[in-house]
């Protein structure tokens, strides 16, 4: 295969679908965590393998319970603001979407035993951690518009409508109701007012929004033995929900098309899920400065997700009067499943002034899969497997105590879950996270403050067309800002 055929390859399987259908970017998205929870945690970027301490440690590792000493009660709330820049053909634009949300709810009930009590060697204390952290947000807005002097939407249409009949009622019915795709003359084939690609310029112009995201409930049960070995396991149960409003829209600006003035096409999707996963860990303690874990999650199973979808094209033809042709309402169920993980930690106390901790993160996205009695998912699920390959995510974190004032700082690195073909056409999608934050801890209550600014590079494509024809397609950076405000006591 040469290189052009790699490069159109490539961007058949990173375009995001304008259908309904399971695509590898929906596995990507479901299978993607993030850093957020209580404040601490998202101070120090979620580099708690080894910690320990903190309720949301359990979504890395829930050996972690086993550090309590006391029960806890924590709450927290955020305020998340995505901002999204998309480039396309040679014009910027910038958009933004604000989120409040409750980014952990959870409770820790600490019992010590009569080993502790007594000094005598033995297992010192047992924790039960139940609560909810949130892992995803799906909160975004974009906005793109430019002169395609290429091609449209249209020659797509065109050419998936002269495939055969029956028409896929959600597109190439629509277009065909619509008037923007019609029979010639001889009523041999179908064709558009656009023509062959690159005959018109055309602008074309898209705007989405999207909403919702993972919430996993932990019921997690972490014991200390001799305050050196620390043992947890827990039972999580996700609930996903993802809404996307989207209208693409294309006009003849430059009034040189016959007929044809302009059309949008305009879909809704709402997926929701629920899955369950398990996870396993252990942190070593082998000196009094010095903390090991590695904990191993099961791929989340999502044996019930279902996704609501509707279609609506609308045109503007000269001298021809139209009305909106709009898809029936679609409902499909199916089943999804997630990669599994594995974590290595390191955690260096020191003294009772501060520490500093670091995880490594293994996935392999290649492992998602979708599945239904209904249906075969064959050709995306071998999509996935070669578009995407392991990856490495790395969080480092840091705490300084002053007194009551605790100080933090963290970095993260989410490794680029796809390949090097896809990654030539501009789509990394690794992550960079940088975050800070501050704690005041009195007796035992606490109030803590965390930030985290969140940079990564995507795409995205509206189309594509036969015979290795290029396609232009938006390169989107989006930086997320994430405010998290815990409240907590300790009894």
């Amino acid at each position: 295969m040469n290189l052009n055929k790699l490069l159109f390859t490539a961007l058949i399987l990173l375009s995001a679908s304008a259908g309904y259908s399971q695509t590898d970017a929906d596995a990507l998205r479901y299978s993607q965590s993030t850093i957020t929870g209580t404040a601490r945690f998202t101070s120090m970027a979620g580099a708690f393998g080894a910690l320990g301490g903190d309720f949301s440690s359990i979504i890395v590792n829930p050996a972690g319970l086993g550090i309590y000493r006391k029960s806890e009660f924590t709450f927290s709330t955020g305020f998340y603001v995505s901002h999204t820049t998309s480039d396309f053909i040679g014009r910027s634009y910038d958009e933004n979407k604000f989120n409040f949300n409750i980014p952990n709810l959870g409770f820790v009930f600490t019992h010590l035993t009569d080993a502790d009590r007594k000094n005598r060697e033995g297992w010192k204390s047992v924790s039960i951690g139940m609560g909810i952290n949130r892992i995803q947000n799906f909160h975004t807005s974009s906005f793109y518009e430019s002169v395609n002097r290429s091609n449209s939407l249209l020659n797509h249409f065109v050419e998936t409508a002269n495939h055969g009949t029956p028409f896929d009622p959600f597109y190439e019915q629509l277009a065909w109701d619509a008037g923007i795709i019609y029979s010639d003359t001889d009523g041999t084939s179908v064709i558009s007012d656009v023509g062959e690609p690159g005959t018109y310029p055309i602008t074309q112009q898209r705007s989405s929004i999207t909403r919702g995201g993972i919430y996993e409930w932990n019921f997690s049960v972490g014991a200390n033995y001799n305050d050196k070995i620390y043992l947890g396991g827990g039972f999580g149960i996700s609930s996903l929900r993802y809404i996307e409003e989207s209208t693409y829209s294309e006009y003849d600006r430059a009034g040189v098309i016959p007929v044809l003035n302009s059309y949008s096409m305009h879909q809704d999707i709402i997926t929701r899920g629920t899955g369950f996963n398990f996870k396993f860990g252990i942190i070593a303690r082998p000196v009094e400065w010095v903390r090991i874990g590695a904990s191993f999650h099961t791929p989340t199973f999502y044996p019930y997700m279902q996704d609501e979808y509707r279609n609506i094209i609308a045109s503007n033809l000269e001298n021809i009067p139209t009305s909106p042709a709009t898809s029936p309402d679609g409902i499909y169920n199916y089943g999804m499943t997630t990669p599994m993980k594995a974590v290595g930690s390191i955690a260096f106390i020191i003294a009772k002034t501060g520490l500093i901790s670091a995880d490594y993160e293994f996935i392999n996205y290649s492992g998602a899969r979708f599945n239904a009695s209904s249906a075969s998912f064959a050709e995306v699920n071998n999509t996935i497997r070669s578009k995407y390959e392991p990856s490495g995510n790395i969080r480092i974190g840091g705490e300084y105590r002053l007194g009551d004032l605790n100080f933090r700082a963290g970095y993260g690195f989410y490794g680029s879950p796809i390949n090097s073909i896809q990654r030539m056409v501009g789509a990394d999608y690794s992550k960079n996270y940088y975050s800070g934050g501050l704690g005041i801890r009195h007796n035992n209550y606490f109030i803590e403050m965390g930030y985290s600014y969140t940079k990564s590079n995507e795409y995205f494509q509206q189309y594509t067309l036969e015979n290795n024809v290029p396609v232009e397609g938006s390169r989107n950076t989006v930086i997320n800002h994430n405010f998290v405000i815990t409240l907590g006591a300790k009894f």
